[in-house]
């Protein structure tokens, strides 16, 4: 979640549990959180299937998508994240998500997740050297949006493939500036789902059984 500048500020998860409740943006060089507009549509495109799903959320920055994630019901979160700025917000904002809620979510999460709440890691690492280690997988849903102008997505989209970290159904998000070139995907695996807002281009891919 990066870009060329830093911000800070705040950002707010959209629909969920968790809906409203805005998480800080620190002010470090190149945060980008994807913006609400965004996110929306990725949601919109998973639908329910999120429920209940073992997610990673590499290059996490302000944690947008893997907190958008745990409020709409998946059931596990692994943020990685290098910046120690940012991974102490992500701590916070998962301490504070995870200790407001007193009593278990209730109807259909709660019988999802035991106790009604999700399981959330967060990992100080490059989500690159992460990804070179044994495999912590397979994971149902993969956030991959590094710093535009790089070969991060490419590189992360090789190591996912080569590290058992991929399960048959996995979902892999890819957020990339608007007029870079799509990376290479993994065999087997195609776009099934893509947009554009403003500078960035999106798309959502599937393994051959869902696509």
């Amino acid at each position: 979640m990066a870009d060329s500048h830093g911000k800070g500020g705040t950002i707010r998860i959209i629909a969920g549990h968790w809906k409203r409740y805005r998480l800080r943006v620190p002010d470090v060089p190149g945060l980008r959180p994807t913006p609400d507009r965004v996110r929306e549509t990725l949601f919109n495109w998973l639908g329910d299937r999120i429920c209940g799903m073992r997610c990673l959320d590499l290059f996490a920055g302000s944690g947008a998508l893997g907190f958008e994630a745990a409020s709409r019901g998946a059931a596990e979160i692994v943020f990685v994240e290098w910046h120690k700025d940012a991974v102490k917000d992500l701590e916070a904002g998962a301490h504070a998500l995870i200790n407001r809620d007193a009593r278990p979510r209730p109807g259909m999460l709660s019988k999802i997740i035991p106790g009604g709440t999700p399981k959330i890691t967060i990992l100080h690492s490059d989500a690159l050297r992460y990804l070179m280690k044994s495999s912590a997988g397979p994971f149902d849903m993969v956030f991959l949006d590094p710093p535009f102008d790089s070969d991060l997505l490419e590189t992360a989209c090789r190591l996912l493939d080569n590290g058992r970290w991929l399960g048959e159904t996995t979902g892999i998000y890819l957020e990339m500036r608007r007029f870079s070139p799509q990376p290479a995907l993994p065999a087997g695996w195609a776009v099934t789902h893509s947009a554009m807002a403003g500078e960035i281009r999106y798309a959502l891919a599937h393994g051959v059984m869902i696509a």
